[in-house]
């Protein structure tokens, strides 16, 4: 479902400034994968998801989503194909429309705007259901401004509407790093059951390497640009974070992890 082929990145090249983020970095993703990424500040975690949602090109290599190259397509191209929810709880909601509005906007996406009224009946039943995934009693207030809700609840629609339209590739960027870790568990505890309702193909960046064993078949960690580490299946099922930390050292040459990650 995603071929990263060989890609570099580099930020201000040919200045003092100059800053390689990503070196020679290939990924796949087969249907229904579910892959954290891990990694200290400056790793390229996000560089990685950027390039692959299109905010910037790669310097080289190629992309392809679902087996359509998308190296050298737009962010706004390749968006039909992907669902993407950011770390600011603010981003992918409109605040001054009803829980309704916002899902309706999201189901609609790609599709050609008629002169129909707005919400049907059947629409809204459908909203119902999906929104007692979520866990969050938000299901009983539909016509509720969503600028009204908290982050964590903001954050849970976002991920629903990101999900509504099944994408080919779901890409969470840190998406519960602004939340409470009460209300990051509860939103992950969503993540999770959207994922296997629908056989999400995602990518999840996240800072916490308890998350990141915990959640997923699959983790892969970044270091000074390249992938050092790839587990899956039973051997990452059986990781503890004391395991990660010294495979990490054994990987990346050195005894000093990133302070991020130990805080974690």
């Amino acid at each position: 479902m995603l071929e990263v082929k060989h890609i570099y990145k580099t930020f201000n090249p040919g200045t003092i400034n100059e800053k390689t983020a990503l070196r020679d970095v290939s990924l796949r993703l087969e249907e229904g994968e579910f892959v954290t990424v891990i990694g200290g500040n400056g790793a390229g975690k996000s560089t990685l998801l950027n390039a692959v949602a299109g905010t910037w090109p790669v310097d080289a290599g190629s992309i392809s989503i679902d087996g359509v190259d998308v190296t050298g397509m737009s962010e706004h191209k390749r968006a039909k194909y992907i669902g993407r929810v950011f770390q600011d709880p603010m981003m992918g909601t409109a605040a001054s429309m009803q829980i309704e509005e916002n899902l309706a906007l999201a189901a609609r996406r790609g599709k050609r705007r008629t002169l129909r009224p707005g919400i049907t009946r059947a629409e809204r039943e459908g909203y119902v259901e999906r929104l007692k995934i979520l866990d969050l009693g938000l299901e009983d207030r539909l016509t509720a401004r969503v600028g009204l809700l908290s982050g964590g609840q903001r954050q849970a629609l976002t991920l629903l509407m990101a999900t509504l339209i099944k994408p080919k590739l779901l890409l969470l960027d840190e998406h519960t790093a602004a939340l409470d870790p009460k209300t990051a568990a509860k939103v992950l505890d969503a993540t999770e059951r959207i994922i296997a309702k629908d056989n999400l193909t995602t990518l999840m960046i996240t800072h916490n390497m308890k998350d990141a064993i915990a959640h997923g078949n699959r983790l892969i960690m970044l270091y000074e640009g390249r992938i050092v580490i790839d587990v899956a299946g039973e051997e990452k099922k059986n990781l503890t974070v004391e395991q990660l930390l010294s495979l990490f050292s054994k990987v990346s040459g050195s005894d000093e992890a990133d302070d991020t990650l130990l805080l974690s």
